[in-house]
């Protein structure tokens, strides 16, 4: 599914709606939404503190489509209980009339447990899952730390395809020794497998962070397996000790040029299936902290912000 530029105008109510997010908060946004051209889940790693029913709620008066659910260690769910908790979260959302779009997870090979998730989800109906990472070791050949990642890329494709789900593996920046993050090596290790059941959560801001001015040309490389986008924005800025860093901003903060972004995907019919990524200061909600110790209300303005600034960048 493409994106034609003028059906990003969602249609619906004209009149401006008010969103209660809280007995104290209300939040008002322009128009409600609705065209099936694209669609923006909530990551929940900012909201873990809520449970299912709240999170539905939340999910639903930000105007997101769905939710993309974190179903692994410190997350929403914790792996070990997907079979009794999945359906749970899976029924509060149905109950708001949203989905869990896809699901964020830990797996990075096709063992028994990563088939207790998997087919828990792809019996609810979710079609996406997000993996683990594979990572580099320094005492290590590159090229044999990529053959052994490409292996577990070849037994999770046969499982995904079992289980009619799609694993989709985000390229990721920073000092973590994470494959990915020069995304050409997500493509080395992918690009001999079928997209409809392994591909890529391809990431602007970190693959922005990586190179610059060379992300057009990875995005280009790897478009046939990407099915899902994550949106997150950045800086450059210097640390206490006078290192420069990333961080994270909200969405038209930082130094991503969204524009040329939608062109690309757009021009390169990728899926519009996005992700939004609420990574900045939440209080410690960014972290998927139980406890944050930000006001919710602020947290939701801030999320609802990154929304806004979606709908408006997409509907020009």
């Amino acid at each position: 599914m493409d994106i034609p530029r003028r059906s990003f105008i969602k249609t619906g109510l004209a009149a401006t709606v008010g969103i209660a997010l809280s007995p104290h908060i209300t939040v008002k946004s322009q128009q409600v939404y609705k065209n099936s051209d694209f669609n923006i889940s909530l990551f929940s790693k900012s909201i873990q503190f809520l449970d299912y029913d709240r999170m539905a709620d939340v999910v639903t008066k930000l105007g997101f489509d769905g939710v993309d659910l974190t179903v692994r260690s410190n997350g929403h769910i914790q792996p070990e209980n997907v079979e009794t908790e999945l359906p749970k979260a899976a029924k509060a959302m149905e109950r708001a009339g949203k989905k869990i779009t896809m699901i964020a997870t830990d797996i990075v090979d096709a063992d028994r447990n990563a088939g207790i998730i998997l087919s828990t989800a792809s019996s609810l109906g979710i079609k996406y899952y997000r993996t683990g990472y594979f990572r580099y070791d320094d005492n290590r050949d590159i090229n044999s730390v990529l053959d052994e990642s490409r292996r577990k890329i070849e037994r999770m494709e046969k499982m995904n395809r079992k289980y009619n789900i799609h694993g989709c593996y985000q390229n990721h920046s920073g000092p973590y020794k994470f494959i990915g993050g020069a995304v050409w090596d997500l493509h080395r290790i992918i690009r001999d497998f079928d997209p409809e059941f392994i591909g890529i959560q391809y990431d602007i801001m970190h693959a922005s962070v990586e190179g610059a001015y060379a992300w057009p040309y990875a995005l280009r490389l790897v478009a046939p397996w990407i099915k899902v986008l994550a949106l997150k924005d950045y800086i450059w800025e210097q640390d206490g000790t006078g290192k420069w860093k990333d961080k994270v901003t909200p969405l038209g903060e930082g130094m991503v040029d969204f524009d040329a972004y939608l062109n690309e995907i757009k021009r390169l019919k990728i899926p519009a299936n996005f992700t939004m990524h609420n990574m900045y200061d939440l209080g410690g909600a960014e972290t998927g902290s139980l406890t944050p110790n930000m006001n919710e209300d602020t947290i939701f303005r801030k999320i609802k912000k990154d929304m806004d600034f979606m709908y408006r960048i997409l509907s020009r």
